[in-house]
């Protein structure tokens, strides 16, 4: 984790909260994103003072009833509920789930079996680094154009997002898929992983302030699902909508799984895979 996680989960969930939301006014000369302090302690019942110690790291250890009512006022998720509770353990040191573990590069023949079921949507396997380790021939197809496959031994979601051009060009939504390659990353141990910690060096030296800047300001909650939009080379705009599937903690990987949004984006692959059409059907029929 960074140096502050909690406080900086509390402080964005804070100020992503709208008034109308848990029944108060907005006002007139309202300046603060989201609740301000005050209406959040008021909420929770906490004093002001204590939250600002929550937010800026002076106190990193909240009881079990200050956190639920934090929770409670913030109207958090139920995946929000579980990262805000992880956050708080995390400050304890002297444990990693990892174990020093180095990332684990090795697939599972259950795995890879799995991958073969699900052609031909695009789908794969990555370790906590993003590096891709497995992949369907959708998925190859998919992104070979896009230049992320251009050395497969190498491939890396972060490097490619962070580090190559092209990604500018792939991801309209580009700023986007950046923070949350970047709360991927913050999820784990972070600079206390030393894998981590080298391929976050990297990344600093590569792509600067839009890195950094990023690792101070997002939470480490990735969107596990969502709809991400693709500029393809050969395809041209695709809609594709994706769920993260987590892996036994041993494996310490993840499955990425991708199906068309949209009609238009299932026929585009279709195209792709040279299968005929309705192969892929969009997830909105």
């Amino acid at each position: 984790m960074s140096d502050n996680e909690l406080g900086l989960f509390l402080r964005t969930r804070r100020e992503s909260v709208t008034p109308a939301a848990v029944g108060l006014s907005a006002g007139p000369r309202r300046r603060t994103p989201g609740l301000r302090r005050a209406e959040l302690a008021t909420l929770a019942g906490v004093s002001v003072e204590y939250l600002i110690r929550l937010e800026q790291g002076r106190d990193r250890r909240p009881s079990p009833p200050v956190l639920s009512a934090l929770a409670d006022a913030m109207r958090l998720t139920p995946s929000e509920r579980v990262h805000l509770h992880r956050l708080t353990k995390a400050a304890d040191p002297g444990f990693s789930c990892t174990g020093g573990a180095p990332p684990n590069r090795s697939v599972r023949p259950t795995v890879r079996a799995v991958l073969d079921r699900l052609e031909p949507a695009p789908a794969v396997v990555v370790n906590r680094l993003g590096e891709v380790l497995a992949y369907t021939e959708g998925y190859r197809r998919l992104m070979e154009p896009t230049g992320l496959l251009d050395d497969p031994d190498s491939a890396n979601l972060a490097v490619f997002t962070f580090a190559d051009a092209r990604a500018r060009v792939v991801f309209p939504d580009w700023d986007h898929v950046a923070d949350e390659v970047v709360a991927a990353l913050k999820q784990g141990p972070f600079r206390a992983d030393p894998a981590v910690a080298a391929l976050v060096d990297e990344l600093t030296v590569v792509a600067g302030a839009e890195f950094t800047g990023r690792v101070d300001t997002i939470p480490s909650l990735a969107a596990a699902t969502g709809v991400t939009r693709l500029a393809h080379p050969t395809a041209g705009a695709l809609r594709l909508a994706f769920e993260t599937l987590d892996l036994p903690a041993d494996d310490d990987q993840q499955l990425l799984v991708y199906l068309p949004a949209d009609a238009a984006t299932a026929t585009a692959l279709d195209t792709l895979d040279g299968r005929r059409p309705g192969a892929l059907r969009a997830v909105n029929d």
